[in-house]
Parts: C-alpha cells; sequence; structure tokens
C-alpha cells in the first residue's frame, strides 16, 4: 500500500517495505560507523549506542540472570528495528514500518519461532513436556491451552504493535494539520511521540525477552 504522504517511493513496492529497507540500512550504517569508534572511554556515538543497548543488556540479565546475555543479538536487533521503526513516525515524510501488519507480524514469527528453537536446543525433547503441564491427568486439557497460548503470542505481539503506532502517527498527524509547528504546544505533542515510541519499544522487548526465559526455564520444571 502506498501512503501520499511519504518520500521514498519504489514503484511496485510497498511502501512499509521500503521503509523497513531504510531502517535496516540505518541500522548496517550506525553499526558500521559505531564499529570503527569504539574506544575504552565512551564518548559521541558510542554513548548513545550504550545507552540503547545496556538496558536491554539489563532487561536480559534481571529476567534471566547471566545466561540471558548470549541472546543479546537477537533480543537487541529485535529491540533497535522496533525503536529505529518507531522514530520514523515523528518526521514528515516517514511512514513507520511498525504502523504496518505485515511488518510486526514477521518480526513476531521471527521471535515465536527463535524462543521455541531456543528452548528445543536447550532441553530437547523434554522441552513439549511444559504443555501437558504439571500432572499427566491434566493432559488432555493442557495441551490444547498451551498450544493456543503460544500461537496467541505472535499475535498479540504484531496486534499490540500496530493498534498502538498505527494509532499514534493517524493522533499525530491530525494534531500537526491543526497546531502549526511554530505554536509552541507542538513541543508537547512531539514529547508524547517520542515516549510513544520507546514505550511500544519497551512492551515488545520486554514480551520477547519473557518469551526466551519460559522456554529456557520450561523444560526445568
Amino acid at each position: 500500500m502506498e501512503h501520499p504522504l511519504v518520500l521514498m517511493h519504489i514503484k511496485g513496492i510497498p511502501d512499509h517495505i521500503v521503509m523497513t529497507w531504510f531502517v535496516m540500512l540505518c541500522m548496517l550504517i550506525f553499526g558500521i560507523i559505531l564499529k570503527n569508534k569504539i574506544q575504552t572511554v565512551p564518548t559521541g556515538l558510542q554513548l548513545v549506542a550504550e545507552g540503547l543497548i545496556v538496558p536491554v543488556q539489563k532487561m536480559l540479565t534481571d529476567v534471566m540472570d547471566e545466561k540471558g546475555k548470549k541472546y543479546m543479538p537477537l533480543v537487541g536487533a529485535v529491540a533497535l528495528f522496533i525503536l529505529t521503526g518507531n522514530f520514523l513516525s515523528l518526521f514528515p515524510g516517514f511512514v513507520p514500518p511498525t504502523a504496518n501488519v505485515n511488518t510486526n507480524a514477521a518480526v513476531a514469527l521471527v521471535v515465536f519461532i527463535a524462543y521455541n528453537y531456543i528452548g528445543i536446543k536447550e532441553h530437547g525433547v523434554s522441552y513439549f513436556k511444559h504443555f501437558a503441564g504439571p500432572m499427566p491427568a491434566l493432559a488432555p486439557l493442557m495441551v490444547p491451552i498451551e498450544i493456543l497460548s503460544h500461537l496467541a503470542r505472535p499475535l498479540s505481539l504484531t496486534l499490540r504493535l500496530f493498534g498502538n503506532m498505527m494509532g499514534h502517527e493517524l493522533v499525530l498527524g491530525i494534531l500537526l494539520l491543526l497546531v502549526p509547528y511554530f505554536f509552541p504546544g507542538i513541543l508537547f505533542i512531539m514529547s508524547l511521540g517520542v515516549l510513544v515510541v520507546f514505550i511500544q519499544a519497551f512492551v515488545f522487548t520486554l514480551l520477547t525477552v519473557i518469551y526466551i526465559a519460559g522456554a529456557v526455564e520450561s523444560g526445568e520444571h
């Protein structure tokens, strides 16, 4: 679907895919530049990167202890993609890819496949035992419930992010049309937009960490 206000159009390619490519390109350039500027005493761009990465790492260690650090590449990539995509909503001429249900579904499916793969890798066939519940007698009841619960997770991740970012984009667009850019109230409106951007990225990342933690621990109980 093409958006009339998007600055970058590629004929025959939906705008949300173009915006997704743009976000990935920004992340790639950011990573290459950062790689060449890493130093013992962080400054400039490295401070920005650490300000984004350290909270994600702390989230992993708070939920999963030190063993959570090995999942930082996956969780960090998801967090930075969602955050960068959300931030595009604050700039005129850019439509955030996270305001499209297809983009969010793709990321949610990656999370779904990843945490189940991690669970199987950690525990083998024992990973599936938690689907049967604490008692064999409850298995006929628990298995369908657990399967539906797991299948609902990517749907929940997709629709939660899509609904909030689409609503945020529409509300922000309407307010910007009603309030001139030089009006002082625009700063308040934009600050609310920044808050929404961070909250939605935080929620998606936190749920991703919780799902991975559940997969890692499920075979132990």
